[in-house]
């Protein structure tokens, strides 16, 4: 055995909180259900930005966006388009940007305490041909999503087009790793696109598609569109439409769960059940209707801070080393991660980093009382910012001034707007001079969301390149958007 655990970080794009089967009964997710009867789930988990490429940063970085500068899904800096093989050349992406330049991440605490390491997936924080320092192997989608079929990736420095399902193609090569290294200390990071749209059914696996035939997808019922909602997003607005994109999404997360399968069956036919330590989590939540928003934090503009946007699926599975069937339900974030794996590694704290994040390592392994940590749950989508409480949440909103106040305890379904209301005059206070003490705290200036104006639709370049062109322009509405056929 190992004399150190290995660690597996799975990760998917656009699973919300309630997309398992725990939650979600018409979800199939057996693999994932049992990583929660056997491990520890945390409840009220939340992702640092409701969007892909700044949550993820913030995983990796232990960093606010505006400590770290990613405020919108990466549109641009992927790659060097135009160094592809000729059948993938991509003008639109002119160079590749290291968005994390000089920042110190999780990988380098791994790398240092010895792990060997293999990154699967998608990356989407930038320059992605290029594997990071201490990656040993390094399979990656070339961008951040796209085609189930045919997807563009780079196996050992070539690009080269997925030979079959992507979620697929991404299992295999995770379960390879693990039966190629039993003998070694590893960290492997699986990050699939799944369940990330499309969701035509053309783009999934027809055995699992058929699995929801019957599925009368009760669990999320047809609501009246929001009035912000985004043309950008694939969109349930008939009940017939509604029905046809649930099913690809269900399938593309059941597609996952059988990779989790697949990845818990290598560990076992290795002997490495025993010494091993798989965390799961969402990079940020997912509308499927709930408040009549489809997509995340940008499934409207101006942006959303919806719990069903900011909270995600996260569990720990490690026989020996967490709690068995144990549920956290402590307000925890994706920043308190860094914290958390130095934590566990013995690694000191850099205190000149001022990151907002806390270990999160006794609520895995000895429990502890419901609490409030230092700094409560903390999300940014450009200048829209938003801080929560257990009780309540407060919505800074400046591009159109809708700000909210929603008391979590009587409307935990965030459907009544108390701001500006004198009866919360001083919870409103309170959560305001919070908020502003911490983006003071935390913000790097070059990197200050609050002065950005994401659209939604990706940034292009580095925020802190003067004279560039920094986020895409397009803001288009569904009311505006002549819809295709599907």
């Amino acid at each position: 055995m190992n004399s150190k655990p290995n660690i597996i970080f799975i990760l998917t794009d656009d699973q919300g909180a309630w997309a398992l089967g725990k939650d979600t009964p018409e979800l199939i997710t057996p693999n994932l259900d049992k990583m929660i009867d056997e491990g520890t789930r945390f409840t009220n988990f939340f992702c640092a930005s409701p969007v892909c490429s700044p949550a993820r940063c913030s995983i990796v970085t232990g960093r606010i966006p505006s400590a770290h500068g990613v405020h919108d899904w990466l549109r641009g800096g992927n790659v060097d388009g135009n160094s592809l093989p000729a059948d993938m050349k991509n003008p639109a992406e002119p160079e590749a940007i290291d968005y994390l330049s000089g920042m110190p991440t999780v990988f380098d605490s791994l790398r240092e305490a010895g792990y060997r390491m293999g990154f699967v997936g998608k990356w989407h924080m930038g320059d992605s041909l290029r594997p990071r320092e201490g990656f040993d192997e390094w399979t990656v989608h070339l961008y951040g999503g796209g085609s189930y079929v045919k997807a563009p990736v780079c196996v050992d420095g070539q690009p080269q087009f997925a030979d079959k399902y992507v979620t697929d193609f991404f299992t295999d090569h995770a379960v390879d790793f693990i039966d190629r290294h039993p003998a070694e200390p590893f960290a492997l990071s699986l990050h699939y696109t799944a369940p990330h749209t499309p969701w035509a059914h053309e783009q999934h696996r027809a055995d699992i598609l058929k699995m929801y035939d019957d599925c009368p997808f009760e669990n999320h019922p047809f609501h009246e569109l929001h009035p912000d909602q985004v043309g950008t997003c694939e969109v349930g607005d008939t009940d017939e439409r509604r029905k046809y994109l649930l099913k690809g999404y269900y399938a593309a997360i059941t597609a996952v769960d059988e990779g989790v399968g697949r990845i818990m069956d290598a560990l076992r036919r290795n002997g490495l059940d025993k010494n091993t330590v798989v965390v799961f989590s969402g990079d940020n939540g997912m509308n499927l209707g709930q408040h009549g928003v489809w997509g995340k934090g940008n499934g409207t503009y101006p942006m959303n801070m919806y719990d069903s946007s900011v909270k995600i699926p996260f569990i720990v599975w490690g026989p020996g080393f967490v709690r068995q069937g144990a549920a956290v339900e402590n307000l925890i974030s994706h920043y308190d991660i860094l914290p958390t794996l130095r934590d566990f590694l013995n690694q000191p704290t850099d205190e000149s980093e001022k990151l907002p994040g806390e270990s999160f390592l006794k609520e895995l392994t000895e429990g502890c009382q419901p609490r409030d940590r230092q700094l409560c749950i903390l999300d940014e989508y450009g200048p829209v910012r938003m801080i929560r409480s257990r009780t309540h949440k407060l919505v800074i909103e400046p591009i159109r001034g809708n700000h909210q106040l929603y008391d979590l305890v009587s409307d935990p379904g965030e459907e009544v707007n108390h701001f500006g209301e004198a009866e919360y005059a001083s919870v409103q206070k309170e959560l305001h001079d919070a908020l502003e003490a911490a983006f003071a705290q935390y913000t790097v200036p070059p990197f200050d969301g609050g002065k950005s104006m994401p659209t939604g639709s990706g940034q292009l370049s580095r925020i802190d390149r003067e004279g560039a062109d920094v986020f895409h322009p397009e803001i288009v509405y569904f009311r505006d958007k002549k819809v295709e056929p599907f």
